[in-house]
């Protein structure tokens, strides 16, 4: 049982983490300025849930 709940949780992360890599790529090709990109970026590291459902609803797209 112990084992199930780490690989669903471990599925999880590694999922979070690639939506976090395409939120990433995504901020850095996008026309913002180097600072707001900076800045998007920052927050989608340090909170990477919480940042990638700001950067999602709000952030600035890829060309």
């Amino acid at each position: 049982m112990g084992m199930n709940m780490f690989g669903v949780s471990g599925l999880g992360g590694l999922l979070l983490l690639g939506l976090d890599i395409w939120a990433l790529v995504s901020i850095l090709n996008s026309g913002a300025s180097t600072e707001r990109k900076v800045l998007w970026a920052l927050l989608v590291i340090v909170l990477p849930l919480l940042g990638f459902v700001i950067w999602l609803l709000a952030g600035p797209r890829a060309r």
